[in-house]
């Protein structure tokens, strides 16, 4: 009722963007994801970015929302 609940969403919002950029950056650098594979494989590039981001997004969940 105080706004408090909004400003508290975009809080948690902003921190699992930021979470799940960082997770699929670092998991692109492990794997060898880079822009020379983008240049000559595109369609296998696309591939393992969407892996990187889909186990991304699972390992924030479990960090941020449902712990």
């Amino acid at each position: 009722m105080e706004g408090k609940l909004i400003k508290h969403l975009n809080e948690i919002d902003e921190a699992a963007h930021n979470r799940v950029g960082l997770i699929v950056e670092q998991m692109a650098r492990q794997q060898g994801i880079d822009e020379v594979l983008k240049a000559h494989e595109q369609m296998t590039w696309v591939r393992l970015m969407n892996n990187c981001k889909n186990v991304a997004e699972e390992i924030m969940l479990s960090e941020l929302i449902y712990n």
